[in-house]
């Protein structure tokens, strides 16, 4: 199969890099697996998922894919979205093989589209399968399943894993890692790119001087 185009009906936060791989590769079929996520932050369970999918799926990359409203965390107000794209920029400019897409689309099945295998933790799988999702309609959840590209989970307990699918390998000393986990003080979870900010700004461990360095018009450098 010809690889999907990733760039259809998404925006991108890496485009002058994305364009320069590009021209590099002219001529060569690309296969690409789509990672959404919030990513908020970035934590070392985030990028060992997706290097895993690499190796074992045989991908030439794997595009981070961030909504711009996250579905089910639409009121998540901080970090803004454009400092969150920054580190995931900052993460994925020392990876080649690594990129990072940002799109209007929220539904996973409709995010899978673009790609060629669709990189998912189990616990994003549960909410792939949970009907509240397509406004209670279990026929609108069993269609979008039915759309979905070959897909790629990573066990996340106690969420099981879906028949049928590939199922990751992961360091068991990156696979707990969670986002939810850093913002509660893990902050050896997140990656260093993210401790930077983090160090800079308070995104994820002091919300107060965050919001004082938002305040005072500061921009990522």
């Amino acid at each position: 199969m010809a690889p999907a185009d990733p760039q259809s009906g998404l925006g991108s936060a890496g485009s002058e890099h994305r364009a320069a791989r590009a021209a590099a590769i002219h001529g060569r079929s690309r296969r690409i697996g789509g990672f959404p996520g919030s990513f908020n932050p970035p934590t070392v369970a985030h990028l060992a998922i997706a290097e895993a999918a690499r190796d074992q799926c045989g991908l030439d990359e794997v595009h981070l894919v961030v909504s711009r409203v996250a579905l089910g965390k639409e009121d998540v107000r901080h970090p803004l979205l454009e400092h969150r794209l920054a580190v995931l920029e900052r993460v994925a400019a020392s990876r080649p093989w690594l990129d990072v897409d940002v799109t209007d689309v929220q539904l996973v099945a409709d995010i899978g589209a673009s790609y060629d295998l669709l990189i998912l933790g189990a616990d994003k799988w549960a909410q792939v399968l949970d009907p509240q999702f397509y406004d209670g309609s279990v026929d609108a959840r069993d269609a979008a399943i039915a759309r979905l590209p070959t897909i790629a989970i990573a066990p996340r307990p106690p969420h099981p894993v879906p028949a049928g699918g590939h199922v990751l390998v992961v360091p068991s000393d990156a696979a707990e890692a969670s986002s939810t986990g850093v913002r509660a003080g893990r902050r050896d979870w997140m990656l260093p790119e993210a401790v930077v900010f983090d160090e800079e700004t308070g995104a994820w461990s002091d919300p107060d001087r965050y919001r004082a360095w938002v305040a005072g018009g500061s921009a990522v450098g």
